[in-house]
């Protein structure tokens, strides 16, 4: 998943990463995530995280005293304390806004105008507040605390306020718009095309911004904005709060039977690690005994997946299902009224731009054209997806009557905690392999050598670990360079943050960028941030052990990654993932996960931690013919999430939430979309669907369908000369870095696939991969 934070110049709409809401779905039979960029909705999973390119003046922007402003190289993370978010704004905004006032003074009085002194000095002139904020929302992700979150809670207002003067500012409108209709030269070089890319999108964000506005109708639409950033970070805490405040203890063995053990381990550490957080001084430590218990289940991604598809015991099952399915309802923490009134604040804001609904306001920047062509989509899949589904749920259904015992001979259909639970044994049985199996083959080490070998041996780049080299958020974290092999060149660098920490990291996983490319602040070296929310070690002596779910996570945020880190883009708005329409943003990430059934690829990181030897012929035979294992399922959630989200934001109208209230409309559409049908009266998934409410996927959800397309047509530009063919592959490769990672934001993205593919993209491919043709 990406998140997309302040978007440069004025794509102020304000967002917040990945995604994204948690990235572990409602029936984890899918996991996936992503992100988005620019002015785009100051909402995502984790709460703004926004684009940070650093300053490049030599200027007062350096303080000793605080980190924040400290902007000469890689932020500071071991130095930054809460303390120091509200100083750095205030020291910043009113410089930022004086030397706008003064941009805005020669605009209104210049009779031509340049790019240099338009969008690149507005990008010069926001770089240090971008820089700061964009760190503190950073932290403010994956080291969590009350201290932080008041701090930003409180920076954030005067922040918005500060970015929304440039969306709404006349002077620089006037002068984007005779840029617009000015000639170029030479409009069909990259520098060219950028530029204009640049322009257009700026324009179109200004206005979506509220730049037409006037008087009290201006005044109601930045109101709107603080407001819904506000609900925004309230929905995702809401999410985390509610997420940690659950927690099961099994005493019972006979509770764990069978359970693989690295899922014993994770929970019996969080036992302990909870006894060890609550102990008064001088009390004696708790041991941690895997085998014996007890074993602390959280809601916790691994854990919960853990839970659901391994505790034998149903009633357990079930209360930590409930749990996962109702977080965020109740109480303080009840998301409910929450989402009521963004849908009415983004319908009445839609409005006052011209727009019928949210979704057609969502969509003036995608590259889907209208609501009825992403239904189109979804029902084109939808028909070859929902049958097979039903004859999934059919065959989970019988093997548990038949090997259940009696809890399940009379059901007529399975409950939703069963289903997972069921769907991993009929794995096993099938394909006679298990994820315990295959775990200790993928350890975390060995898993990023074979990642490495392979963007080497397909885009010619080399990476290599510089632990050191940068300061770290927690001792997890690790920084990698990476270098071009023709050259030699250093062209990019990244952090990797893999494992969960349910104490003080966000669920899901993502990508954002913490240094973007940019001629304009003299940045030539972009760095990223890799979130994951994989297993940790379990002991000492032990790697992290990751399920073949993580392994694919891990490829699908390093695709993120590249898509930043090898942009040949140098204008900042249009640089790696900047202005690459929402829809086609997953295009890179989702083309990487298709690598993971590639032998040369699996083979290259596949070596048990003990002894180095490769995985199995056979297992590995297996684990590529599992991959359409529930494939109907998994296509149908994505579409019912998808479907959900553009209805809620288009044809619903939450003033009459008494006659059809969200989880009326949630029916509605599993009816369907889901081989489940009607979900429980007491699901409230909605309560807790970060990506729409407290992200950047607000009527973009589809996006994942949308991409996938696309993404598996490019990868089956890979299969058509063969993946065995090593120099022909390379070619390829070479291509595509070229085009799709290269071209960023700078070129339309289906101008972007047709230079790589040589046509436009189909639904073939992706209906061949899933097995439903």
């Amino acid at each position: 998943m990406i998140i997309r934070c302040i978007p440069r110049v004025m794509r102020i709409q304000l967002p917040s990463s990945v995604i994204l809401a948690s990235c572990y779905a409602t029936t984890a039979l899918q996991t996936r995530c992503t992100q988005g960029r620019v002015f785009r909705s100051h909402k995502t999973i984790l709460p703004f995280l926004f684009s940070t390119a650093s300053s490049t003046s030599t200027e007062a922007c350096v303080s000793i005293d605080n980190p924040l402003l400290d902007q000469q190289g890689l932020p500071r993370f071991a130095k930054i304390e809460p303390s120091n978010v509200i100083p750095a704004v205030e020291t910043l905004i009113p410089k930022m806004d004086e030397e706008f006032a003064a941009l805005e003074e020669i605009l209104s009085n210049a009779e031509s105008f340049t790019f240099d002194g338009t969008l690149d000095e507005v990008e010069r002139i926001q770089s240090k507040l971008g820089y700061a904020w964009g760190v503190a929302g950073h932290l403010n992700g994956v080291r969590d605390s009350d201290e932080l979150r008041d701090a930003y809670n409180k920076a954030q207002p005067d922040v918005i306020k500060a970015f929304t003067k440039f969306s709404q500012s006349k002077p620089l409108y006037d002068a984007l718009s005779k840029l617009e209709t000015s000639n170029d030269d030479d409009e069909s070089s990259f520098e060219e095309m950028q530029k204009r890319r640049a322009i257009e999108n700026n324009i179109r964000s200004m206005k979506l911004g509220g730049v037409g506005l006037e008087g009290k109708e201006k005044e109601r639409f930045n109101e709107i904005k603080i407001r819904l950033s506000k609900l925004g970070t309230k929905f995702s805490n809401n999410v985390l709060d509610a997420t940690k405040a659950f927690s099961y203890t099994i005493t019972e063995k006979s509770d764990v039977e069978n359970v693989p053990d690295s899922a014993k381990g994770m929970w019996a550490q969080a036992h302990c690690n909870h006894v060890k957080s609550i102990a008064k001084e001088g009390e004696e430590e708790a041991s941690m005994d895997s085998e014996n218990g007890p074993w602390r289940v959280t809601l916790d991604g691994p854990s919960y997946l853990a839970t659901m598809r391994h505790i034998p015991n149903r009633s357990i099952r079930e209360r930590v299902y409930m749990a996962f399915l109702t977080r965020a309802s109740e109480g303080e923490h009840d998301n409910t009224p929450i989402i009521y009134e963004i849908l009415e604040l983004k319908a009445e804001q839609s409005k006052m731009l011209g727009f019928d609904n949210y979704a057609e306001l969502s969509l003036s920047k995608k590259m889907a054209p209208s609501v009825k062509s992403v239904e189109n989509l979804s029902d084109l899949i939808n028909d070859k997806a929902l049958p097979i589904a039903y004859k999934e749920l059919e065959e989970i259904t019988e093997m548990a009557k038949a090997k259940g015992g009696e809890d399940y001979a009379s059901l007529e259909k399975l409950a939703p905690w069963d289903v997972n639970f069921w769907s991993e044994r009929l794995k096993e049985e099938k394909f006679d392999i298990t994820e315990e199996e295959l775990r200790p083959y993928f350890a975390l080490p060995a898993v990023l050598d074979g990642l490495f070998g392979l963007v080497s041996r397909i885009f010619d780049i080399r990476v290599e670990p510089a632990d050191g080299e940068a300061e770290v958020w927690h001792p997890d974290v690790r920084f990698f360079n990476i270098y071009d092999e023709k050259s030699g060149k250093h062209i990019a660098s990244f952090f990797l943050d893999p494992y969960s920490r349910p104490a003080d990291k966000r669920g899901g996983a993502w990508m954002n960028d913490c240094i973007g490319k940019s001629q304009a602040l003299k940045k030539d070296i972009p760095v990223a941030y890799l979130i994951c929310n994989g297993s940790p070690p379990v002991g000492d002596d032990v790697p992290s052990l990751m399920t073949f779910q993580e392994v694919t996570t891990l490829f699908h945020e390093f695709g993120h990654g590249l898509q930043h880190m090898l942009t040949e883009a140098s204008i900042g708005d249009v640089a790696g993932i900047n202005g690459v329409e929402w829809d086609a943003v997953e295009l890179p990430s989702q083309f990487m996960e298709n690598w993971c059934y590639d032998k040369a690829t699996v083979y290259g990181f596949a070596k048990h931690y003990k002894t180095g030897e490769a995985l199995p012929e056979d297992k590995f035979q297996k684990l590529k013919d599992q991959k359409t294992f529930m494939a109907g399922s998994m296509a149908c959630r994505q579409l019912y999430f998808g479907q959900l989200d553009v209805e809620l934001h288009s044809n619903y109208n939450p003033a009459n939430k008494e006659k059809e209230n969200i989880f009326d409309v949630q029916k509605r559409i599993a009816s369907k979309y889901s081989p489940h049908n009607l979900p429980l009266p007491e699901d409230r998934f909605l309560c807790a669907f970060s990506h729409i409410f407290a992200g950047g996927y607000s009527a973009g959800y589809f996006s994942y369908k949308w991409a996938e397309v696309m993404s598996a047509d490019a990868f089956g530009a890979f299969e058509d000369v063969g993946l065995d063919n090593e120099e022909k592959v390379k070619e390829v490769g070479a291509l595509f870095r070229k085009t799709v990672l290269a071209l960023g934001g700078g070129v339309h993205p289906m101008d972007v696939f047709k230079r790589f593919r040589g046509r436009e993209p189909t639904p073939d491919a992706l209906l061949r991969h899933e097995g439903f043709v």
